[in-house]
């Protein structure tokens, strides 16, 4: 029997990217698109599918909720997702400590995957990352940049902080500077610098730099299309339906089909 997903925030760039990658597949589909009333009562279509702005309902009839709505609204729908019962899947940056404390609760009670980045490849980005941080130490100093298009709401990305989180891990500790403006003195050792830029179109790029004395590598990732985290997210349904409650992200979904896991 097919998956029935919902798929809250489905008229926005991801979400509508994830609701048309989900009714590709053959073993899951969209059953609820879910958004804000005021784009509900815009008459606005996704895929060809009408919209609803109630949650709670929709999961009466779906299997697993899947959430790319807005940062204020993360902790009132995983509370909802707990009192259905249902797993969810979760791609919102931006999250507050309230917010992400919220998500960490649901996931006493129910499945909860949380990634900043569903791509496949970021996945092994940061597997790289990690790896060259524990080889090179602090002898490199490491910067990570972000390129995302204008409408992107926060900065830097999950997906930045992530990267430079795992290098500071790697090192045995260090501190993170984002941006830096003025007169601001020699870099510290162990301090991993993030730069954001935003411009464009741009899906999303990350680049991560190690720096040594007359030498340096640079390992980075480009997505050319959504459909690239839309894929990981699609693998996260499948990972995530069926599961006991607990906390977890894409590694553990790679790691479960034997890729660039933990």
């Amino acid at each position: 029997m097919a998956i029935r997903v919902a798929v809250v925030g489905a008229g926005g760039r991801m979400g509508s990217e994830v609701v048309r990658l989900v009714e590709a597949q053959t073993d899951m589909k969209v059953a609820a698109a879910v958004e804000a009333a005021a784009v509900v009562q815009s008459g606005a279509v996704v895929a060809g599918r009408r919209l609803t702005a109630e949650l709670e309902p929709a999961l009466t009839e779906c299997d697993v909720a899947v959430d790319f709505s807005v940062a204020e609204a993360v902790e009132r729908n995983a509370v909802i997702a707990v009192r259905a019962g249902r797993p969810l899947v979760c791609g919102v940056t931006g999250l507050s400590e309230t917010a992400m404390s919220g998500l960490r609760r649901a996931a006493q009670s129910i499945p909860v995957v949380y990634a900043a980045n569903f791509s496949v490849g970021v996945a092994a980005l940061v597997r790289l990352a990690e790896t060259a941080a524990r080889l090179l130490g602090r002898g490199f100093d490491a910067e990570v940049v972000e390129v995302h298009h204008r409408g992107k709401k926060d900065a830097p990305s999950g997906t930045a902080r992530l990267l430079a989180e795992i290098v500071m891990q790697a090192r045995d500790g260090g501190t993170v500077r984002q941006g830096r403006d003025g007169v601001v003195g020699p870099k510290p050792e162990g301090e991993v610098g993030i730069s954001a830029v935003r411009t464009g179109d741009v899906v999303g790029e990350h680049l991560v730099i190690f720096g040594g004395t007359g030498e340096r590598i640079e390992l980075s990732h480009r997505a050319q299309s959504r459909a690239a985290f839309a894929a990981g997210v699609v693998k996260a349904i499948r990972f995530a339906h069926g599961r006991s409650p607990g906390w977890f992200g894409m590694a553990d979904v790679l790691a479960a089909e034997g890729g660039p896991g933990r």
